[in-house]
């Protein structure tokens, strides 16, 4: 059983809160062992959320009966109402209380803003971080002794994690579930949550497929396939690479994606244009290319079938380049 704690302070953001509860507290018989969690405070009174929602949380002194803590959400300006939140002695014992748990093998996640206790802790010097884009510029002021890393929906190392938007909170969870509970009951969190249970890129991509298993040669297949996508690819190909026979590719595919072989690489060549839409000038011409695909044409037609819009509807919607080739 894995002891997990889920902290909370006044003023804090009940949406993050609840993806903490979703995914660590909720009960789940379905599985035969889970997370045993408690929503904890170091400040010994009734705390108010936002919207002035009550909440009677247990309090703490200490994290020594968990083995991981998990921080939703937590203030990123100095001001009269919160000021004593980050500068007074609860804070000082948090930090300490998070620097003993880490140094006994424990685990510290963050979700959205609460990647600033995590850095005024000190664990995160000169290791990488993420946030919310809001908060990215106040976070590289703050802390110029981490690795700020952009256009990423979390980071994690086994050991510490944050996660970029609120939402992006569910996919470290997932993450984290992934290596306690392996990729099958991950899924399972997943599907229960209607989400996949794994998106791939930065935070303005949408939701992709859902994560194989690490570290045997189907994954090793499919991740050589994203690499590879403007080499002619068929699924005899893949096949072969993952020592497989087609009908046994076939059927393991479709167990672990819900889809064919086929459509999981169109996807994927989908997934590269909408990146190069993002980021490059390139033309519709040379994202097909880039991506995998025939010519344009055959761009727009699978792009309009899995997104409702064109390739340049995308573009205009998502672009970060000032100018671009249409």
């Amino acid at each position: 059983m894995r002891n997990v704690a889920i902290l909370t302070y006044s003023g804090l953001s009940m949406f993050e809160l609840g993806c903490a509860v979703e995914l660590f507290a909720l009960p789940r018989p379905e599985f035969n062992t889970w997370y045993n969690t408690d929503i904890v405070t170091f400040e010994n009174k009734p705390l108010t959320s936002t919207a002035n929602i009550k909440l009677e949380t247990k309090y703490i002194t200490d994290l020594s009966g968990y083995d991981m803590l998990v921080i939703p959400s937590w203030p990123v300006e100095f001001t009269a109402t919160n000021s004593s939140i980050i500068n007074n002695s609860n804070s000082m014992q948090i930090s300490s209380e998070m620097q003993k748990l880490i140094a006994r093998g424990g685990r510290i996640i963050s979700f959205c803003s609460g990647a600033f206790l995590l850095a005024y802790s000190g664990l995160l010097n000169n290791k990488k971080a993420t946030t919310h884009w809001r908060y990215a510029e106040k976070f590289q002021q703050n802390f110029p002794f981490i690795q700020y890393v952009d256009n990423v929906l979390y980071l994690y190392d086994g050991t510490l994690g944050c996660s970029a938007g609120s939402a992006a909170a569910i996919d470290l969870g997932l993450a984290v579930i992934r290596d306690d509970f392996g990729h099958s009951i991950a899924n399972q969190v997943a599907r229960r949550l209607v989400v996949a249970s794994h998106r791939s890129g930065g935070q303005a991509q949408f939701v992709e497929t859902p994560m194989p298993k690490k570290h045997d040669l189907f994954s090793s297949t499919l991740d050589w396939a994203i690499k590879n996508l403007t080499t002619p690819l068929s699924i005899d190909k893949l096949a072969d690479k993952a020592n497989m026979s087609r009908r046994t590719f076939d059927r393991k595919f479709s167990a672990t994606f819900n889809i064919s072989a086929k459509a999981w690489l169109i996807e994927q060549k989908v997934a590269r244009a909408k990146q190069l839409l993002e980021d490059s000038r390139y033309s519709i011409e040379q994202i097909a290319h880039f991506s995998g695909f025939d010519n344009a044409m055959t761009l727009r037609h699978h792009f309009r079938k899995q997104l409702g819009i064109t390739p340049s509807q995308y573009r205009t919607q998502f672009s970060t380049s000032d100018s671009y080739a249409i």
